[in-house]
């Protein structure tokens, strides 16, 4: 039987050349397959090997299929060793399968968390469970080496340990050395002359590192990071006049221990030029006034390539606004070196006019398709429409979903006057679960859950449920807020709700408020930046009497009884194009919210508007102001509910002063509040020192002015308190927390003064 043994046999070790030239090594005649066994299998199902192979029982064999059954299934990526043994007329299929990866785990890796690591893993196929592949491995082990070079840790070390186990399997650890990161010693610029060097190194991201480095990581050199830094410096050249401006090469350099890197900057700036004029050629499309208003160039004026690329930009986008999805606009400049001039000809194509056929969305593996599509002011088999489609943009990103928005024109082939929107989102977590703790210097310890999803579902519905303790106020509430409860956008919001507070130990009391209700709320988008919203709800307030108890809450008491109901009815406004809820530099907000009482024990009127603004100075300066106005006023004979009123001092109105302290007092000294309140802010954002432009952290000084009035009292603005400090603005894990140092500069006796404040999540 030996005799008439003929084995085909590749190794892994030579891989598909071995495979390749192995039958002919074992050369066999041809003949006819009368059988096909397969031997050697442990995971892989025989079904899989037979259907790679390139003949069937019955077909003739020969070495050319052999050798092409060797190739495929060595193409499987699942055996390391495959043999073809000829006996008779049966053909032996022998395998070696590859072990099966058991555990992938990682030693000394501080600088990236594990499971990311994994998942990185994951997307190039090693994984449990899958077959080892020592290629898959030295690419992993090189992607490893490549992530850690991106965070400027060029002394990474990583090694890779197989460890072979029971069950032909094998584990996996990457044990990494990380070493220091390497640090930006210095960063030089040659070849300035308008500018200095300073002035210039201040724009970069970049930096040699300060005091607060550790957080920043502003001295850790990345290529993005040095580019993005080139990309400021040329616009900063570029909108100063300087129309030849170039940088002419960068040198990276890092010492031979792998610790200290340089940076030099070789520009060349060339001569400042002024426009000397504008004009516009092509088809405008009858509109040559209305374009005219958008050009931002100003003759007389240096070149700024800004206001280039801003009127290129608009004119492209008016030529939008009537279907041309393909204008092409070119500002072409004339240039005079003996004098220092330029001018430019803007010359416009519009092209053809279009159609959307038809919108794609991608990347919303989890939120539904029709919410991206509600948002979407562009129609299908409707004229392209520029303005409608950045719309269309800017309510989509915010929805809050999505870390990444990309909308691309595609033309569709075959017919000229049609194009496809091709929406690419990419998601971002929408829910949170948070227990923390925290210390106010008003409310002390306190302690909190949270449970919140904003996209619950995949649905666009906001859910939460929040339990928010401290020593004076305890809270629980639930909210449920569905975007579009109708077709038409028209919003509704369910909130329940428990709140107790009792007064601060220093009034020396022990009685408390607890309030209990529910509402129902609506919102109704009057145009694309303004909703009306209106609702109705039901509260049940109890007074629980004790020590030191202020006349006020007796007094409404003895009208309306220590238990009480109100049905307040509520209406409101609000237009918001902050670039930013959490952290703005630039935008408005208006909000104005009535609540009103005309039934129940408590029969009020209560209104509140609020303004804000912010300006950008420039990358790094911000000014903020924010002025806040609110009226209450009791209906008929009735007592206006002493738990309605307003409050002020402290974070959120006038910093210095204890919180909610301003404003009229009982006789026992507790703050009652007011129906009356003003509140006027002002603050000025800087980059923390040694933090670079990092937005994150932020230094701001502030003036406050706020002071509430009595029922009783006239506003008398010589009563105003003011205010004026330093503070620290963090958007930390757990939200926004604003440190401020406050010195009052207008307050009169009996005041309550609390210099250093902080809190989390307030704004102003």
């Amino acid at each position: 039987m030996k005799k008439h043994l003929r084995r085909i046999r590749a190794r892994t070790v030579s891989g598909m050349v071995a495979a390749a030239f192995a039958v002919n090594a074992w050369a066999v005649d041809p003949f006819t397959v009368r059988d096909i066994r397969v031997e050697g299998l442990q995971r892989v199902e025989p079904g899989t090997v037979f259907a790679s192979l390139p003949f069937r029982v019955g077909d003739q064999y020969n070495d050319e299929k052999g050798s092409a059954a060797i190739r495929a299934l060595f193409g499987l990526g699942l055996f390391k060793d495959v043999r073809l043994e000829v006996a008779g007329d049966v053909l032996v299929v022998i395998v070696e399968e590859r072990p099966t990866v058991a555990e992938v785990d990682f030693a000394g890796t501080r600088e990236f968390d594990k499971e990311a690591l994994r998942k990185a893993l994951r997307e190039i196929g090693l994984t449990e469970g899958r077959p080892y592949d020592q290629a898959l491995a030295d690419r992993a082990e090189q992607e490893l080496r490549r992530q850690y070079i991106n965070r400027s840790l060029y002394g990474a070390e990583v090694v890779t340990t197989v460890t072979p186990i029971e069950r032909n399997r094998v584990n996996l650890t990457f044990t990494v050395t990380e070493g220091e990161p390497a640090r930006i010693r210095d960063i030089r610029i040659v070849g300035n002359r308008a500018f200095n060097e300073g002035t210039l190194k201040g724009l970069f991201d970049l930096d040699t590192g300060g005091w607060l480095s550790w957080y920043t990581k502003s001295d850790r050199y990345s290529r993005a990071k040095l580019n993005a830094d080139l990309e400021t410096l040329r616009s900063y050249y570029l909108s100063r006049g300087f129309l030849e401006f170039t940088i002419d090469s960068t040198q990276v350099a890092i010492s031979p221990n792998k610790q200290d890197i340089s940076i030099t900057v070789n520009i060349t700036e060339g001569e400042r030029f002024v426009v000397s004029g504008v004009k516009l050629e092509g088809n405008f499309l009858g509109k040559e006034e209305e374009f005219k208003s958008l050009v931002r160039i100003r003759a007389g004026e240096p070149y700024n390539a800004d206001e280039v690329a801003e009127t290129t930009k608009a004119f492209t986008e008016y030529f939008g606004s009537f279907g041309y999805a393909f204008a092409n606009v070119e500002a072409r400049p004339e240039i005079d070196r003996t004098r220092n001039l330029v001018a430019f000809t803007l010359v416009a194509d519009p092209s053809r006019r279009a159609y959307v056929r038809r919108v794609n969305i991608a990347g919303n593996n989890r939120t539904r398709d029709e919410v991206v599509r509600r948002e979407f002011r562009q129609f299908e088999s409707s004229w392209y429409d520029g303005d409608k489609i950045r719309l269309s943009r800017d309510r989509i990103d915010r929805l809050g979903f999505f870390r990444d928005i990309n909308i691309e024109t595609v033309d569709v082939p075959g017919a000229p006057d049609q194009v496809d929107l091709n929406v690419t989102v990419v998601e971002k977590p929408t829910g949170s679960l948070q227990l923390s703790a925290g210390f106010s210097s008003a409310e002390r310890l306190g302690l909190g859950f949270s449970i919140r999803q904003e996209n619950a579902f995949g649905t666009g519905q906001y859910l939460s449920a929040e339990l928010n303790t401290s020593k004076y106020n305890r809270s629980v509430a639930l909210t449920s807020v569905d975007p579009y409860f109708t077709e038409d956008g028209i919003s509704r919001a369910v909130d329940v709700y428990h709140r107790n507070s009792r007064p601060y130990e220093e009034q020396g009391g022990n009685y408390s408020l607890a309030t209990t209700g529910a509402a129902l709320r609506f919102g109704v988008p009057f145009s694309e930046f303004d909703t009306v919203y209106f609702g109705a709800g039901l509260e049940r307030t109890e007074i629980r009497p004790g020590t030191n108890i202020p006349a006020a809450y007796l007094a409404f008491a003895d009208q309306a009884g220590f238990t009480s109901y109100n049905f307040p009815f509520t209406v409101g406004w609000t237009r918001d194009d902050r670039d930013s809820a959490i952290a703005p530099t630039k935008g408005r907000l208006q909000r104005v919210a009535g609540e009103a009482s005309f039934f129940g024990d408590g029969r009020y009127v209560r209104a509140n508007y609020q303004y804000q603004q912010y300006i950008p100075l420039n990358k790094q300066f911000t000014i903020a102001f924010n002025g806040e106005l609110g009226l209450g006023k009791a209906i008929g004979d009735r007592i206006y509910p002493v738990f309605k009123n307003f409050y002020s001092g402290g974070l959120g109105s006038v910093r210095g002063f204890e919180q909610g302290t301003l404003g009229p007092r009982d006789v026992t000294g507790a703050s009652i509040g007011g129906t009356r309140k003003i509140t006027l802010n002002g603050e000025l954002f800087t980059p923390f020192p040694g933090a670079g432009n990092d937005r994150s952290l932020r230094l701001f000084g502030f003036v406050d002015v706020g002071n509430v009035y009595g029922d009783d009292e006239r506003v008398d603005f010589g009563q105003l308190r003011a205010s004026a400090g330093v503070g620290v603005s963090w958007l930390s894990p757990i939200g926004p927390l604003r440190l401020a140092i406050a010195q009052p500069v207008r307050k009169f006796a009996g005041d309550r003064i609390q210099r250093l404040q902080f809190q989390i999540g307030t704004a102003f």
